[in-house]
């Protein structure tokens, strides 16, 4: 299949400063509330929080990872109905209303069915917020910036890792107060912040270059076979980070003896080095292929879950941790990235598709861990040492797509 040229500029004028800062921002603090869930998992799990087993624990994400695929599916056709800018209201308002439950719930403490209940419903309006926001963010920075879009996604991403990294921390900080219920608080009062901004700025795109309006009736039959290589790279690769951003903390406080603190900081350090990767990998784009980089971090995660499965001290385990963020960090975007390069015209439903298929990893990873962990015993270093026959195969889909692009390029007509 030949890889399609890149349309025309749109037409629209220079996003302005506030509407840039407004999408980059929204990606800092969008990080921030995803990661609050997984940060304090000290809290859902311990007797003096709620008290969840692993299993209730894990059961807690399968609305978010249900209503992240359903918003991250459908949030290009209702661009195309609405427009891109009613997406992302909307995803800032499903995490609005997260934090808002997530706060709240500090209220049931003593009373578990009733508080999961409720963290229920409060991870659902997560996923909803997470598919739509990140969809409509992605699609914004790419064409706010089409000349580079894969240093905009990067760029974004980046930011959006920035904010998981502060989240472990923020938690680890309010925990030793006292009062862990602030951070949502707080996250919840600047995205009502960042929502009243959006709600004024116009946020224009081209509806032809971003939702495939020019394309009529898109649907799973009508995708690029190509979409199906990268739908299963970012599904094996959620996965991944799933097992280290939702269960290194327990795994390190609970198998390894590491202190709540230690293990906070341990999450802090993978969600740290994501954002590091991606600056990186930004900065390197401009000498080494993209593609390249592309291929090496799953050959790079394949040994990091082994060090992970391995480690014995806080120490360890920080350092391991962090090397597992390097080996995520760029691959999520970047997948984006070349996708809606490959096919411009249908950005907004590839970053839809892409997403969608990266939350079906995370429920795998956030759910099915649990009943691993207390229906067959299998200890937590097992489970990680898994990961490294999970990365096997995303290596095979990575060189895969780097293979298939460059004989695409080999065979695009000369102008």
């Amino acid at each position: 299949m030949r890889a399609e040229p890149r349309p025309p500029v749109s037409a629209a004028a220079p996003a302005s400063r506030t509407e840039i800062g407004v999408i980059y921002s929204a990606g800092m603090v969008q990080g921030l509330a995803l990661v609050t869930f997984p940060a304090a998992s000290s809290i859902f799990t311990s007797a003096d929080g709620f008290g969840f087993d692993s299993t209730r624990y894990g059961a807690m994400f399968l609305p978010q990872v249900i209503m992240a695929v359903l918003a991250s599916g459908l949030a290009p056709q209702l661009a195309r109905r609405w427009n891109l800018r009613s997406v992302l209201l909307l995803g800032i308002a499903g995490d609005i209303v997260s934090m808002a439950l997530l706060s709240l719930s500090r209220l049931l403490i003593g009373a578990p069915d009733a508080a999961f209940a409720v963290l229920l419903i409060a991870t659902g309006a997560l996923g909803l917020g997470f598919g739509a926001t990140v969809m409509a963010l992605n699609t914004f920075a790419e064409v706010f910036f089409p000349e580079r879009s894969d240093g905009a996604v990067l760029a974004l991403n980046a930011l959006l890792g920035l904010g998981t990294a502060l989240a472990p921390v923020l938690v680890a900080i309010f925990i030793g107060m006292g009062v862990w219920w602030l951070l949502p608080v707080m996250v919840a009062g600047i995205l009502v912040l960042i929502f009243a901004i959006a709600l004024r700025e116009a946020l224009r795109t081209n509806p032809a270059m971003t939702t495939g309006a020019g394309a009529q009736g898109i649907s799973t039959g009508s995708l690029p076979r190509r979409f199906w290589l990268y739908a299963f790279a970012v599904f094996l690769y959620g996965i991944l980070e799933t097992l280290n951003g939702n269960w290194a903390t327990l795994y390190l406080s609970s198998e390894r003896g590491v202190s709540p603190h230690g293990a906070s900081m341990a999450l802090a350090a993978f969600w740290a080095m994501v954002t590091v990767g991606r600056v990186l990998v930004a900065a390197l784009s401009v000498r080494v292929s993209p593609r390249a980089i592309y291929l090496a971090l799953p050959v790079l995660l394949l040994f990091t879950f082994q060090l992970a499965a391995h480690v014995q001290e806080e120490i360890g385990g920080i350092l391991a941790f962090a090397m597992a963020g390097l080996a995520c960090s760029a691959f999520l975007p970047l997948s984006i990235s070349f996708g809606g390069g490959e096919f411009p015209q249908l950005s907004a439903v590839m970053a839809g598709g892409l997403i969608a298929f990266y939350q079906l990893g995370y429920g795998v990873a956030a759910f099915g861990t649990g009943p691993l962990r207390d229906g067959m015993r299998l200890p937590f270093s097992t489970i990680f040492a898994f990961g490294s026959a999970i990365a096997i195969p995303l290596v095979v889909v990575a060189a895969l797509i780097v293979h298939r692009a460059r004989s695409a390029r080999q065979h695009l007509p000369r102008t």
